[in-house]
């Protein structure tokens, strides 16, 4: 039901409008819409986040108005170029040195205008205020897999089939839970991963290939569609797709991506499976939350 908040403060005159709106805008503030009318004017000024706070207890020694930033200097510098620009070095004198406060954050007062004051303030906690990422682990128990591989360019999806299948035991997978299916090529992977996919008997499904440059258009027109193919099949099924297709100019350089030199892609596209996979479930656990 609620959609936004706003903060109304009259400005007594067209001067000190023009000069709050030019305060805020210097501050970095994303002009909003705003409105004008044969009756008044309103210059709006948006934020990513708003917040209604009641205190009940020590009012901290801070203005009614508190702006969170991510970088207080920067911002105490900006306050201070415009106060400069505005009235000279007298004009500094409206603004306060940043302070540490008693919650854990830094803070300053500047008044641009008299009788309209600011607090502008950031958390020396590093994790404090923002959000934590959420991740997946690389905890592969109790989840079930299914490998689509290429027989194609056998040489080099063979070592993909091995490293995908290192990650997985490495990771706590059991073999039981593990299913592999083998394609003629590249081109028959997407198909296969679909119709897995859609029997939602697995936690996730890992594709491997390997495409190798010819002489002709041949190599783009497989690769785009068994890509696009792989995406959909995850976006619309909602299973975990690890890509480990390989695209490559030559032979040698497949190899490298198969293990040689360049680590072993089938072990990566399995372990971005068993991550995604970690991740859905832990979104899950903190929707019901």
């Amino acid at each position: 039901m609620i959609k936004g908040i706003s903060i109304l403060r009259r400005a007594e005159d067209k001067a000190v409008y023009d000069r709050l709106s030019s305060f805020f805008a210097s501050m970095g503030f994303a002009p909003g819409a705003g409105w004008k009318d044969s009756v008044s004017s309103g210059a709006s000024f948006l934020a990513p986040l708003g917040n209604l706070e009641f205190v009940n207890g020590t009012f901290p020694s801070v203005a009614d108005l508190m702006v969170e930033v991510t970088s207080l200097d920067q911002a105490y510098q900006a306050a201070e170029r415009w106060l400069r620009a505005d009235g000279g070095e007298a004009a500094t004198k409206k603004l306060s040195e940043p302070t540490d406060t008693d919650w854990k954050a830094r803070a300053f007062t500047v008044e641009p205008e008299p009788g309209f004051a600011f607090t502008f303030w950031a958390w020396t906690d590093p994790l404090k205020g923002k959000l934590v990422a959420l991740e997946g682990d690389l905890s592969a128990e109790g989840m079930k897999f299914a490998i689509v591989v290429a027989r194609w360019n056998a040489v080099i999806t063979d070592r993909l089939l091995e490293g995908a299948l290192d990650a997985m035991l490495r990771s706590g997978a059991k073999r039981q839970d593990i299913q592999v299916v083998r394609v003629p090529g590249a081109w028959e992977v997407p198909a296969a991963a679909r119709t897995i996919a859609e029997q939602k008997k697995v936690d996730a499904i890992v594709t491997l290939g390997c495409l190798i440059r010819g002489e002709t258009a041949h190599y783009e027109a497989i690769y785009n569609e068994v890509s696009r193919g792989i995406g959909q099949s995850q976006q619309e099924t909602g299973i975990p797709h690890g890509f480990g297709v390989l695209t490559c100019e030559t032979l040698e350089q497949a190899l490298n991506r198969a293990g040689i030199k360049a680590g072993n892609k089938g072990f990566e596209a399995a372990a971005a499976a068993i991550e995604m996979v970690s991740m859905k479930r832990k979104i899950a656990e903190s929707g019901k939350a």
